[in-house]
């Protein structure tokens, strides 16, 4: 894909934007969507959640824009861009977060109290998962329990195995998938 020309983000630019200049709203939409796409994977769970994501947090900052003081420094435009899609996603998260009410008669049982069905399904499930681990190549049972059961930081563990960030989000999602394999296995079996 060729790379999107840097422009300057100055008042020129901006007014350009708020005109409606094709090629400018053009190299607008190409020069962000790369940066909100990668953001916006890393915080929604669908395809169409990020780009419904995208297309909003696009039609909101064209809108603020084009509002009388919409934004007070052109050269803050990307960190513009960045707070509007923050915002869309945090809006996201609520509207996926909204539980109905409980009826008025509901009465919980009580949390401090572990059920007898609760501690044997427990037990089950940590038996799975020391099997499962257990059955892991060494090198992925290390990562998981390092990051999960150690809860270690992620700088740490990338210098530990001498690995970028990025590469530690593919040895991660490799060993994530086998363990859930391995899991999904111990269910049937």
């Amino acid at each position: 894909m060729p790379r999107v020309p840097r422009y300057q983000f100055d008042r020129p630019y901006v007014e350009r934007l708020i005109a409606e200049d094709p090629e400018t709203e053009r190299h607008f939409v190409r020069y962000f969507s790369d940066l909100l796409t990668i953001k916006l994977r890393s915080r929604l769970s669908s395809a169409a959640q990020v780009e419904d994501a995208r297309q909003e947090t696009f039609a909101r900052v064209f809108t603020s824009l084009k509002k009388k003081g919409g934004l007070a420094t052109p050269e803050a435009l990307g960190a513009f861009v960045n707070s509007v899609c923050d915002n869309v996603v945090f809006e996201m998260y609520r509207a996926g977060s909204r539980a109905s009410q409980l009826e008025e008669n509901f009465d919980a049982p009580d949390e401090r109290v572990v059920s007898a069905e609760a501690r044997v399904l427990s037990g089950e499930d940590r038996d799975r998962v020391r099997t499962a681990l257990a059955a892991l190549p060494d090198k992925e049972r290390n990562l998981l329990t390092r990051l999960f059961l150690d809860e270690a930081d992620k700088d740490q563990v990338c210098r530990e195995l001498n690995v970028d960030r990025n590469y530690l989000r593919v040895l991660l999602h490799r060993a994530k998938g086998r363990f859930r394999d391995l899991m999904q296995g111990a269910e049937l079996g």
